[in-house]
């Protein structure tokens, strides 16, 4: 077995016998133990009791953060004319139509999020098997197929954080960085918290949260209290 790192013994230490604290518990901890050399994503995930295979137990949707994620987001566009124009007005990094579709085929995917106009999926949707694995296909659902381009790369570039439930029931998503105020990173877990609570599916039985932890990029996870996170 390989022997721990100083860094990473103390912060599994600091974090013994810590389970399901609140909120503010949990992001002081996180906060305190992240001594990366650079400045580390402190990331949720939820173990939500829904089975994903079944259409009526999915779970998707989108959150603007109060205090935005502190990442700088690359936005591609699918869009032709007078809304390619607005999306670069807006601050697309990547505009295109059939020669953005050419790139993407080839492998060169430089971007984390992907929106296009209507017209334009039946272009898009040659992308399926690339872009849907990574969780970058347009969909209508959460705002990427609009004909408000502006709006959506504004959103994207502004903090909107999407989230999709995994096979084993499991939604995670970066939710600020460690350089936060404590007080601005329990503002963004709450909210990132009541917007997959409000996205409940019609099919999920019995308990739908399950678990709600937090961690830092290189750090140990800590559980939440599943009331503390929702408000209760």
């Amino acid at each position: 077995m390989a022997k721990l790192g100083k860094r990473t013994t103390a912060a599994r230490e600091a974090f013994a016998g810590k389970e399901n604290v609140s909120v503010e518990e949990a992001v002081a901890l996180v906060k305190a133990n992240a001594n990366a050399k650079f400045d580390e994503t402190v990331e949720i995930a939820m173990n939500l009791g829904v089975d994903p295979r079944h259409a009526d137990q999915m779970v998707r949707g989108k959150v603007s953060l109060p205090n935005g994620t502190g990442k700088e987001v690359r936005v591609a566009v699918f869009a032709r004319g007078d809304k390619a124009e607005e999306a670069k007005a807006a601050g697309a990094d990547i505009v295109g139509a059939e020669d953005l579709m050419e790139t993407v085929q080839g492998g060169e995917i430089n971007f984390d999020r992907c929106i296009a106009t209507p017209d334009m999926m039946p272009v898009v949707g040659r992308l399926g098997k690339v872009l849907g694995p990574r969780n970058l296909m347009p969909n209508p659902k959460v705002g990427t197929v609009t004909m408000d381009v502006k709006e959506a790369v504004e959103a994207a570039k502004g903090g909107e954080v999407q989230f999709k439930v995994e096979k084993a029931g499991v939604v995670h998503a970066g939710i600020g960085k460690a350089s936060f105020d404590e007080g601005k990173l329990v503002e963004n877990v709450r909210a990132f918290v009541d917007a997959v609570s409000k996205a409940k599916p019609a099919g999920a039985k019995g308990s739908y949260m399950k678990k709600v932890a937090i961690s830092s990029t290189m750090g140990p996870g800590v559980s939440i209290d599943v009331d503390s996170a929702t408000g209760n």
